[in-house]
């Protein structure tokens, strides 16, 4: 998502970022503060902060968050890999599939329990200011997402853009040329992106008791029915 954003912005105005990956909020020391205040507009941030820990100032000055949610098992599978694979000192490496399986259902996980951060997104989804977009639609149908992006963003995008963006914008696409957007990270970020590989990791057994969490958390709300959890999880 970082990527297409990245190229939304670049067709859309001219401006094209130097940054491999946007500066994420939760990690800003003075250094980084400085360079984004003296950043041209647009300024393109990252986070995977809960929202309540979301500076209020992007609340009141209107901030434009786009927020990606992924189905919570390939979520999981996802997040167990780049904890192990990335060397990063902020999140727990070497952990077997089972305990960290365990530790994601409970939120003892960096940045806390999915499930949280999904209700307290599903409060904001009549706030003009967030769209949230979830990685299977785009998965499904990258153009229409570009279109809808863009239109969030306030950018009016040529077809011919669009489907650039599209073609450069595959999970296909970006792993090849991870090397050159995200450095030595780019194995690690762009590992498989298929829908489904739960299946791969997950026990019956595992599968169930994830099944028994949503449909006590998130069943039946706008956010669980956006992810589609009967068609992606089960």
């Amino acid at each position: 998502m970082v990527g297409v954003t990245r190229k939304i912005i670049a067709e859309a105005t001219g401006v094209k970022s130097m940054s491999k990956m946007p500066p994420l909020i939760e990690f800003f020391g003075p250094e980084v503060l400085q360079v984004v205040d003296q950043s041209p507009s647009p300024r393109f941030l990252g986070t995977h902060l809960h929202p309540d820990n979301i500076p209020a100032s992007f609340y009141a000055k209107k901030t434009k968050m786009l927020v990606v949610f992924r189905n919570p098992k390939d979520t999981l599978v996802s997040y167990y890999h780049f904890s192990n694979n990335s060397n990063n000192p902020v999140l727990p490496s070497g952990q077997s599939w089972e305990s960290f399986y365990t530790n994601f259902l409970s939120g003892d996980v960096p940045w806390g329990s999915y499930f949280d951060h999904a209700l307290a997104w599903e409060k904001k989804m009549d706030d003009p200011n967030v769209m949230i977009v979830t990685y299977e639609e785009l998965k499904k149908d990258l153009s229409e997402g570009i279109r809808q992006i863009s239109k969030f963003f306030g950018y009016s995008l040529t077809e011919a853009q669009v489907q650039q963006i599209s073609e450069g914008s595959t999970f296909s696409a970006m792993k090849e040329g991870s090397v050159n957007s995200h450095g030595g990270m780019g194995n690690v970020i762009f590992r498989k992106g298929e829908v489904g590989d739960w299946k791969n990791h997950f026990t019956p057994e595992q599968s169930k008791e994830m099944d028994e969490v949503f449909n006590k958390r998130l069943a039946g709300t706008r956010l669980g029915a956006k992810l589609n959890y009967q068609l992606y999880c089960q």
